[in-house]
């Protein structure tokens, strides 16, 4: 219970420092209330277009679409993390050695910061962006399910830390990440159903994404929000999806923690 103690008051200091330190750049932040709404005025112009006097496009019919995309864009939001730039920029620049000498574990160090970044994101960020989307356009942003789609969030938050975070582990070997970094984002903007619902893709790549990580950052927690999980002609009952989601969650943690220890001892043995 002490050590628990002591891992929450840490955890509060460097959320208050974290916050305390972005209200400074907070203009920085401010740029999603603009990204933010013109990516879904694209997509809503978009759509419009593409179903014109179309009732349904996929099963999938035209106010379903905008809400997908509207809670996608404020889930993006809630999730976001740039962990893997951080720790590669504390590698390559040689900063990484004082947290190396710290009495405290640096992916835990770097989701604390995490949760500071996020509480002061969703305030000026997620928050503003549905407050637009709901009386602007309209668009449905409450989920079917509260709890279940609260789940289904934060488990995507832990995925999308801890996948960003092994990006990050990569720069132990080489060096600088950002090639890597940019391939995994490309793959994940198209496969975890950011710019257009994986039920578009043919059915293979659709059944392949059970056994990788994208969908479960974006496609799983909106259609949990949504109320109804289909992928691959595979429908799931929303406590099923989530229970896959959240062996993913182990999955992403385990490989973390093992590449890490791993990293740590390579990073010792040559000098620090």
């Amino acid at each position: 219970m002490k050590n628990l103690k002591q891992k929450l008051d840490a955890c509060k200091a460097i959320v208050f420092a974290t916050i305390k330190e972005y209200m400074v750049y907070r203009s920085h932040m401010m740029v999603s209330l603009f990204t933010g709404p013109v990516y879904f005025i694209v997509q809503y112009f978009i759509w419009t277009a593409v179903y014109g006097d179309n009732g349904s496009i996929k099963g999938i019919e035209y106010l379903q679409m905008i809400r997908y995309f509207g809670v996608m864009m404020l889930i993006g939001i809630m999730i976001w993390d740039s962990a893997d730039w951080n720790l590669s920029m504390l590698i390559r620049t040689g900063k990484f050695i004082t947290f190396a000498l710290r009495p405290i574990h640096h992916p835990f160090f770097a989701l604390s910061q995490k949760i500071g970044h996020r509480v002061l994101g969703n305030l000026l960020e997620a928050l503003p962006c549905a407050v637009l989307f709901t009386f602007l356009f309209k668009v449905n942003i409450m989920p079917s399910n509260i709890l279940w789609a609260i789940l289904s969030i934060l488990l995507a938050y832990f995925i999308f830390f801890y996948v960003s975070y092994i990006l990050g582990i990569a720069s132990f070997w080489i060096v600088d990440s950002q090639g890597l970094r940019s391939f995994y984002n490309i793959l994940s903007g198209v496969f975890s159903g950011t710019f257009i619902p994986l039920v578009f893709f043919p059915k293979p790549l659709q059944i392949i994404q059970f056994f990788l990580p994208f969908q479960y950052t974006s496609y799983v927690p909106v259609m949990v929000c949504i109320g109804k999980y289909t992928l691959g002609d595979i429908e799931l009952s929303i406590p099923t999806i989530v229970g896959i989601q959240a062996l993913e969650f182990l999955l992403v943690f385990i490989v973390s923690e093992l590449l890490y220890n791993t990293a740590m001892k390579r990073f010792t043995a040559v000098g620090a």
